[in-house]
């Protein structure tokens, strides 16, 4: 490799032309079967997506914001109802909160493991709360005994943000099966991408399963017969049809994942944070984060020799401009502290063991000078 080649974040046409020719096979095939809603690819991925998370359903839905509001609109859950999710997650754990007219009350993380610190969740329960959404953020498991034991003890349900934790386990369960609910988003950088949008809810409660295969289709069991207030949100025959060539391939992807990060782990230098995983756990390294002071220096410097990294995220919830209607004048110190250091390292399945070496030497150099 040349030392003035451009190492990307992420690549996706790279990383998706192993499976160009399987694409275009089912792109034709898709193309004549002349069924493009809730056909047969459809079918086909939710009764395998489901079998691989080991889950009894699962529903294919647009995308993985849609996923997580389906889930709670799910459980009728009484308006305004409280809802435990971590202080430092992506937006859109809080958003369908509140899309599905709930309040989001923040608990703020465990700063090695960047998921909710369990120890901090019983100090948020009142009488309104109702659920604890668990974001199992970069690819790694809540501690999830702890979890479910408050949820038991207060008579709380577990809904599962697994947007970034396909094929994730904590003592050989999946991501996604620990609550009533686990939602993905199949957006085309995650583990598991499709070409698009896309998304899906699993579960193994069958009452919730053909709730939630109506709401996402207007709300309709049948036909022109709305029992639901629903939305439309439903998995493309398209993608479903992308996602059925891309999952025998997950396991291989995570694998090559894992081998980078622990190239990462091994060789970079202690002068930053890395990740921690967590005994018993089997983290799938959507991202791969380190953390520093010199966050935003490390990055420019990065850049000036063609390293392109990401920020997630820049801004913790509580500052951002539009949710401050919730969370005005609110502190979260750990996620803040996190958002202002944290940087994401080039961990694509496009991503090279020369590309990750030659990352691991440049941020080696940065803090060695």
């Amino acid at each position: 490799m040349n030392h003035t080649d451009k190492i990307a974040y992420e690549n996706l046409n790279k990383l998706n032309k192993e499976f160009e020719l399987e694409f275009k096979e089912k792109f034709h095939s898709f193309l004549a079967s002349g069924w493009y809603v809730l056909g047969n690819e459809v079918k086909t991925f939710e009764d395998n997506f489901a079998s691989y998370c080991g889950a009894k359903y699962c529903v294919g839905v647009a995308n993985g914001l849609d996923a997580l509001q389906l889930g709670l609109v799910a459980f009728d859950f009484p308006p305004g109802s409280e809802i435990l999710v971590p202080s430092n997650t992506y937006i859109a754990s809080i958003l369908a909160i509140i899309n599905a007219g709930h309040i989001p009350v923040l608990v703020e993380p465990n700063s090695n493991t960047y998921n909710i610190d369990e120890k901090l969740i019983e100090e948020k329960i009142t009488s309104k709360t109702k659920a604890i959404m668990v974001v199992h953020l970069y690819g790694q498991i809540a501690q999830m005994d702890a979890i479910e034991a408050i949820a038991e003890n207060y008579n709380l349900e577990i809904i599962e943000d697994c947007a970034q934790a396909h094929g994730a386990s904590f003592k050989g369960k999946k991501a996604g099966t620990f609550g009533n609910i686990g939602a993905f988003s199949f957006y085309p950088t995650k583990n598991l991408g499709a070409l698009g949008d896309a998304g899906a809810i699993i579960t193994s409660n069958e009452v919730l399963f053909e709730k939630l295969k109506a709401l996402r289709n207007y709300g309709s069991e049948k036909k022109y017969y709305n029992k639901y207030t629903g939305l439309n949100s439903r998995l493309d025959e398209i993608q479903a049809a992308f996602l059925n060539v891309k999952l025998p391939h997950l396991d291989k992807i995570t694998l090559h994942k894992r081998k980078i990060a622990e190239i990462y782990q091994n060789k970079l230098t202690d002068k930053v944070i890395k990740p921690v995983e967590i005994t018993n756990g089997y983290h799938v390294y959507h991202i791969y984060n380190i953390r520093t002071n010199k966050r935003d220096e490390l990055k420019e410097y990065l850049v000036e020799n063609n390293i392109h990294t990401e920020i997630h995220y820049p801004v913790s919830p509580n500052h951002q401009e539009g949710y401050q209607n919730y969370f005005k004048g609110m502190k979260f110190p750990i996620s803040e502290e996190i958002h202002k250091t944290t940087l994401s390292l080039p961990i694509s399945y496009a991503t090279t063991i020369e590309e990750a070496e030659r990352v691991i030497e440049k941020i080696n150099c940065f803090f060695n000078n």
